[in-house]
This record gives structure tokens, sequence and C-alpha cells, in this order.
């Protein structure tokens, strides 16, 4: 199978692309690197049946070439992270829904299957938990920066499923949930590798709000396998699934566990939501997927516990540490292919 995956070189896409390859599929990466980075995609680079480009999804010409050499898209490519959300709403808002716009008009040219990465954002501020993919989502006003990228995910969703009924074209729609592992990076808010670099470095691990809200975290592994399984599943398509893990944990209890599992001094701090990103930010209490629809369409159930999670990713992340202290400064970009 030939794949195509738009936002290949971020944390999700590069684990995706190492399950197709070692499966012995064919395997194209678009990127800008804006948020991911080709570090990821090091040791793949100059094995069989990878190759990668280094463009957005926006260059529509690049694009249409690529769609047509792929037999499934996974459409990963988005503006992600709180912190950039708030920062620049309007990027996010263009780069979701126009770059998902640009690859879902070129896989209608020859009705390309689509895996469209949509997020549990899109619930909002809903309190009926755990989310079904058939409830109703329930985003605070525009006035909320926060919910941009809500909004514009759940365009996507909309956009996805109408070009399937009008058009024929087989998509997907998989909402994550906390997806965490080795290769993520804390730089836009994902709070497991922001406290586990607070915690091996020593600093206070910061806490925003109270601390209460509550998330349920999955193993990159878990997603890569879902996603697998629901682009080989042909009643799928048309369909709405949440990818999660079902067990629950707050934040506080989070920052807790990772300073006792790094062995850190660090102090747990709290910091109000106001400080950290502005007047009036909201956020989700809760966020719980319910698993029902994926489990019983292909067998889908998490099969790591957080403690191991947290486990490699510590140990991932204190090497890496290790080999920045060691040699000054983190290494350069290599240059394109």
């Amino acid at each position: 199978m030939r794949t195509l995956i738009t936002g290949g070189a971020g944390f999700i896409g590069s684990h995706l692309a190492d399950a197709l390859l070692a499966e012995g599929h064919q395997v194209l990466v678009l990127d800008d690197l804006s948020t991911g980075s080709i570090e990821n995609l090091d040791h793949l680079i100059g094995q069989p049946g990878f190759r990668y480009r280094i463009d957005s999804v926006m260059n529509e010409p690049l694009l249409a070439e690529l769609v047509d050499r792929a037999d499934v898209v996974f459409h990963l490519a988005a503006a992600v992270g709180v912190q950039l959300i708030i920062d620049r709403p309007t990027h996010t808002i263009e780069t979701n829904v126009g770059g998902t716009e640009v690859v879902l008009r070129q896989a209608a040219k020859k009705k390309k299957k689509v895996i469209l990465a949509s997020t549990s954002e899109v619930y909002g501020k809903s309190v009926d938990v755990p989310f079904r993919e058939d409830a109703d989502l329930v985003l605070g006003s525009t006035s909320r920066h926060r919910w941009a990228y809500a909004c514009s995910k759940m365009l996507d969703e909309f956009l996805g499923l109408a070009t399937f009924r009008e058009k024929g074209v087989p998509v997907v729609v998989v909402r994550l949930f906390n997806t965490i592992g080795p290769r993520q990076t804390g730089r836009y808010g994902m709070v497991v590798p922001r406290f586990v670099d607070q915690a091996l470095r020593g600093e206070p691990v910061t806490v925003y709000g109270d601390g209460l809200q509550s998330r349920s975290f999955t193993w990159v592994g878990d997603v890569v396998r879902a996603l697998l399984l629901l682009a080989n599943e042909p009643r799928a398509v048309g369909e709405v699934f949440n990818i999660g893990n079902g067990a629950e944990i707050s934040i506080s209890a989070l920052a807790e566990k990772i300073i006792a599992m790094t062995g850190s001094h660090s102090r747990l701090i709290r910091v109000p939501y106001d400080e950290a990103y502005g007047p009036g930010f909201e956020d989700m209490p809760r966020r719980v997927p319910d698993l029902k629809k994926i489990r019983e369409l292909v067998g889908y159930n998490p099969s790591v516990h957080l403690d191991e999670m947290l486990q490699v990713i510590i140990k991932d992340a204190r090497s890496r540490l290790l080999a920045t202290r060691a040699d000054g400064a983190p290494r350069a970009a290599a240059a394109v292919a």
C-alpha cells in the first residue's frame, strides 16, 4: 500500500510512518516543519519505501501530485497545542480548515481514502462524560480564542463527512485524546513532556489552574494501531471514532506522579489560567472517551498503562537531556532531501 502522511514529521505522524514501513508499506511524508521536526524522521531517511518532502499542504500543485501517488492519505497536518492556539488563532483556523479543504479536494478527484485526524477538543465544555461520538458538541463564545482550534477541527469533520456523502470519497474521522510518547514536545503546551522536562531539570513543575481538571492519556502506539485498523476496515468509512484511553487522572496527580517517578526535588506550583494564557481562558474540566464504537468495530482496546507510558517517556527525555548537555546544544536540522 502506498501511503501519504501529512504532518508526518510530527510526533504521531513519525510513529505512524514507523509502523507502516514495518508492515511493508510505502510511506511518503509531507511536512513544513512548523511544529514537526526533521529529527523525528532521521532514523527513516534512506530506508527502502520511505520518502519525504518539506513543504506545506497548502501547496496544492505539489499536494495534488502526492495524493495521486497514494492509496491512502493520513491527514495529520494541523496547528496544535493550547499555547499556539492562544498566540496565533488566525493561523490555527487558516491552517486547519484550509489544509483539510485542499487535501479533500485533491482526494476527491480519484476517490482516495482519507483518514482525517480530529481531536477530543471538539467536545468543548460538554459535561456528558465519557464522550460519545454522537453526543452534542458544546463550545464557548467566539470571543474566547481558546475554542478556535476546536471549531476549526469541527469544520474539518463537517467538511470530511460532507465530501464522503456528496462525492463518495472514503473518509474516516478520528478524534484523538491526549496522545503521549517519545518525540512529543512540550513547546506548544503539551502537558506530559512539559512536566517531565521541568522535573528532570529540577525546575518548578507548573500546573495551570487548580489542577483538578482531569485527562485520559493514550500511548502513541495504541493510537497508531487504531489508525491502521480503521484504515483497513471498509465499514469505518463515513464514520467518526474516538481513539483514546478511558483511565482518568487529574493534572495535579499527574504532576506529582511525574515528580516521584523522575526522583526530582521539583516543587509543584499552580499558575492561574489568566496568568498562563491571558484573561478569560476557559478549559475542559474532564476529557474521557467512550470507546465502545471503535472497540465493537475493530476490537481496539488501549494496551499501555499510564505508569508504563511515563517510564518510557522519562527514559527517553533523560537520554535526550544528557545528550544535549554533552553536546552543548541540540543538533541543527538536517539538510532537506
